[in-house]
């Protein structure tokens, strides 16, 4: 097991909290989920607090052997401590350590549980922690039992874990048989990793890059289980398409343990069910196997699978299925898929169960599976066609190579569509590094490689080299290689470069798509240097009929994100809504990444706090067991959390996305997720985060400068970083970057409302409040006229906070609760926590309604009140985890849970919370 727990901070808080509260804590689970590297941290974070901490790890093989279980416990601690019990109790239990004769009688076996009883309350505070209480000697459990009955009352607090069957309960002890745990104690299930930490717990593993598709394979086997997923790792290496994941012989020991009796007919049944996709009785029976109800029920009566009512099959875990194959003889599956292939309906289940039964080359076995191919394309079954093509080309026969680089680039193309984009390099490279293709192969491999590359530039600087020289004389296969080029520029942070390789581009296109994808990149480049009337008259030349569907969104898009940012809102939702309507099968998850990261802009602009939340929980859910890290993605979930979620997490995925587009080289996400982070920083209003957010700004600076961007959002920018100059300060150089702002040609009205707003704080700062004040209530009617409600509450709040230092309450007052209230009607908590910590500034008055806070005993625990109690009176991270003998970290966890549960994303809201009236 992995020497850190890995994804599992929320449920160390969790049991932390319970062990505070309950003399005992019970953690189970199936084998191999991490009960025991939960407890060791547990333990470790106990031994930090001043605890002692004994603990033992019973094996079933000793589970015959008298007291190993205590000797494990207490054989740790100095002879002294022992030496200092009463004469009967010491000899007793020295006796039971196999330190001298065992005393007769019921007196003597009275003594060695008393003798633990008094050591323990020695030693105590004491934690003891029984990590597999299902193999505990007999004898030992009878002590443990003798002690957990005290436990409160010596200063002893149990920790214990037991192995339970995958999706089942703690069994009760069975009658007379003694229980280690304490009364009352609390049961907690070791739930399974999430996808993320399984990708981390992975990631660890050597050439775990070039191994991502068999990794991400196994953490969707392992299910979240951290030994299998590190068990299936160790044996791993690259697979060709249709191998059989090897499952290590001592897990398919583990895992097919209790079928090990099962006659060869009904071990046979399970395994057509495993080779299945969806088993079922009906489908076995048509596949041969007359008694597969029976075998079935015999499979659930085990404990292997569940039955549904209409015979459906589905196993407990998802990692048996490969077990089954794995010990199945190759004769035995490759007569599975065989009969299955004769059964099954669908034609895209039949082709890989037909190209499983027969391994050798075969020209109608990879016909069939390149024509299913193409039909799991058309419904967006990506990964599937991906594999379906991919096993098409592994049977393919030998011969003139052309059929099989096809089937090659079909694989690749269908595994850049589903966002995989190793196994699209996979794919791709046998076309390259074999026998030279003809140019229009060599070509298209190569922009099948720009396309996984992705936003990662240091991928693809060779290709495009290589592609420019081996394309030139040809005007129409360099084409769509001048395009990447263009893509690449843009996103290197040459806006210069960009341009010229877009209208290149758009000038060697034979084709429609190529030259309108060319031209409305063209236009984007141009906006974004503030060349609005060029860049409108590049998409007007875009337009051409007949384009296929992802080019004609691509321009939708481009221009919907154009209207957004001259603040024609109205406009954008119609070119979203006209993008959404379009139909969805087949697209390619770049696509719909990048429409659900416009819809999330436009959301936050519009006030759709929720919307955007939603939309940025598909593109996350889009990506999920890729393994891809994608800095969209992070931006966009950052900021619909920054307008309508926990401002926390804002940070931690703006945060994200900065890592991620840093390592790819990508300037245009890094600059827009700076920008993100900066304005949660900002949000906050505690010095430190507003020095850490002025901070990244001036970095990002020069790359801005070098872009020659001078579109609303640059002014944007600049105009952010001139608020937390004035907020640190910094007077004389946020009018140098104000003066830089105003010189930039973009005159949208949230541009110069963003503007006057910073020169406003920057006017009251100087000793002008009532310049600044005049100067923030211009900017406020103009994002009213505008319709974009947050950044009228943002700029509200801060006339409110301007009205207030210069002792204008009333004014203040108007203000705040006016932000306040669009913030209600948005839901947008993070604002709307800006606009009440003023309020509260404001001193007594109204400032109840719907987003006053209210705390009723029932939101939190024991020991989140004491957490919160404490954190209400002033007490830091650190004062509050000496007080209550834990560690910082748990504090920190404890305190974001009391913040989920309240609504509230500040200390000084929670204090308020506390000392507010309960209703």
């Amino acid at each position: 097991m992995p020497s850190r727990a890995i994804g599992r901070a929320e449920l160390l808080a969790t049991a932390s909290d319970l062990l505070r509260e309950h003399t005992g804590v019970l953690l189970y689970g199936p084998p191999g989920i991490g009960r025991s590297t939960v407890v060791a941290a547990l333990a470790a974070e106990a031994r930090r607090s001043g605890v002692t901490v004994l603990r033992c790890t019973p094996a079933e093989r000793e589970r015959a052997m008298p007291f190993v279980g205590l000797i494990d416990l207490l054989g740790q601690l100095p002879e002294a401590r022992i030496d200092a019990l009463a004469d009967a109790p010491r000899t007793a239990l020295r006796t039971a350590l196999l330190r001298g004769a065992y005393p007769d009688g019921d007196l003597g076996r009275l003594a060695v549980p008393v003798a633990v009883v008094e050591l323990l309350r020695a030693l105590a505070p004491v934690l003891l922690v029984l990590d597999g209480i299902q193999w505990l000697d007999r004898p030992s459990a009878e002590v443990l039992d003798f002690v957990a009955r005290r436990a409160g009352a010596i200063g002893v607090r149990i920790l214990a874990t037991e192995r339970v069957p995958e999706g089942e309960l703690p069994g009760p002890r069975e009658p007379g048989a003694p229980e280690p745990c304490p009364p009352g104690t609390a049961e907690l299930p070791v739930p399974p990793l999430a996808p993320g930490a399984m990708a981390e717990l992975l990631a660890t593993r050597p050439g775990a890059r070039q191994l991502a598709p068999e990794l991400r394979e196994i953490g969707r086997a392992a299910a979240g289980n951290p030994h299998y997923a590190l068990e299936l790792a160790r044996t791993t290496g690259p697979r060709a398409p249709g191998e059989q994941l090897p499952v290590p012989k001592r897990l398919r020991t583990l895992l097919l343990d209790r079928l090990r009796g099962l006659p060869e007919e009904a071990r046979y049944v399970l395994l057509l069910a495993a080779a299945a996709s969806r088993p079922s009785a009906a489908l076995l029976t048509a596949a041969g196997a007359a008694d597969a109800p029976s075998a079935l029920a015999l499979g659930a009566a085990l404990g292997v699978l569940d039955l549904a009512a209409d015979g459906t099959a589905r196993f407990r875990h998802p990692l048996l299925p490969a077990a089954l194959l794995a010990d199945a003889a190759r004769e035995a599956r490759q007569r599975a898929h065989q009969a299955l292939a004769a059964a099954v309906p669908e034609p895209a289940e039949r082709a890989r169960h037909l190209a499983l039964a027969h391994p050798e080359q075969n020209e109608g076995v990879a016909a069939e599976l390149t024509e299913a191919a193409a039909a799991a394309r058309r419904r967006g079954a990506h990964r599937t066609a991906y594999e379906l093509a991919a096993l098409a080309a592994a049977r393919t026969p030998p011969g003139p190579p052309a059929r099989r680089w096809d089937r090659l680039l079909a694989a690749a193309g269908y595994a850049c569509d589903g966002g995989l984009p190793e196994e699209a390099r996979r794919a791709v490279r046998p076309v390259l590094d074999g026998p030279p293709p003809d140019l229009a192969r060599r070509t298209r491999a190569r922009l099948l490689l720009l396309q996984a590359a992705g936003q990662a530039l240091q991928a693809s600087g060779d290709v495009l080299r290589d592609g420019l020289l081996d394309t030139a004389g040809h005007p129409a296969l360099a084409a769509p290689l001048w395009h990447g080029a263009a893509v690449r520029a843009l996103l290197g942070g040459r806006t210069d470069h960009a341009a010229e390789y877009a209208g290149h581009a758009a000038d060697l296109a034979a084709d429609a798509d190529t030259r309108a994808a060319a031209l409305g990149l063209l236009g984007t480049v141009r906006a974004m240097r503030g060349e609005d009337d060029r860049a409108r008259q590049a998409l007007r030349q875009a337009q051409a009929p007949g384009l296929s569907p992802a080019v004609s969104a691509g321009l939708i898009r481009r221009r919907a994100l154009i209207e957004l940012d001259a603040d024609r809102v109205a406009a954008a939702e119609a070119l979203i809504a006209e993008l959404h309507a379009l139909p969805q099968d087949g697209t390619a998850v770049e696509e719909v990444l990048a429409t659900l990261v416009a819809a999330v802009r436009l959301d936050v602009r519009a006030g759709r706090c929720r919307a955007a939340l939603d939309a940025a929980g598909r593109a996350r859910r889009l990506l999920a067991g890729s393994g891809v890290r994608s800095a969209p993605a992070a931006y966009a979930g950052a900021l619909a959390e920054l307008a309508g979620g926990e401002l926390r997490r804002a940070v931690e995925l703006a945060e994200e996305a900065v890592d991620a587009a840093t390592s790819d080289g990508d300037q245009l996400f890094l600059l827009r997720s700076t920008e993100v982070l900066a304005r949660a920083l900002l949000l906050t209003g505690e010095p430190a985060a507003t020095a850490l957010a002025v901070e990244a700004l001036q970095q990002t600076r020069p790359s801005a400068a070098a872009m020659e961007l001078a579109d609303a959002a640059a002014v944007h920018r600049l105009a952010l970083l001139a608020e937390g100059l004035v907020a640190l300060g910094e007077h004389g150089e946020a009018a140098q970057v104000l003066a830089e702002a105003r010189n930039l040609p973009d005159r949208a009205a949230s541009a110069t409302a963003a503007l006057d707003r910073a020169e406003g704080l920057r006017q009251a700062a100087l000793g002008h409040p009532a310049e600044g004040a005049t100067l923030l209530r211009e900017a406020a009617e103009r994002l009213r006229a505008s319709a974009l409600p947050l950044e009228l509450a943002a700029t509200l709040t801060a006339l409110g906070a301007v009205e207030r230092r210069a002792r204008r309450r009333a004014a203040a007052r108007a203000a705040l609760l006016e932000a306040r209230e669009l913030c209600l009607a948005h839901a947008a908590p993070p604002l709307r926590e800006r606009a009440e910590r003023e309020l509260q500034r404001l001193g007594p008055g109204d400032r109840s309604g719907p987003a006053a806070v209210r705390l009723t005993a029932e939101q939190l625990t024991a020991g989140e009140h004491r957490v919160a109690g404490l954190v209400a009176e002033g007490a830091t991270n650190r004062e509050v985890a000496a007080a209550l003998f834990v560690s910082v970290k748990t504090v920190e966890g404890t305190l974001s849970r009391i913040y989920r549960k309240l609504g509230v994303s500040s200390r000084m809201t929670l204090a308020r919370a506390l000392s507010a009236p309960v209703r």
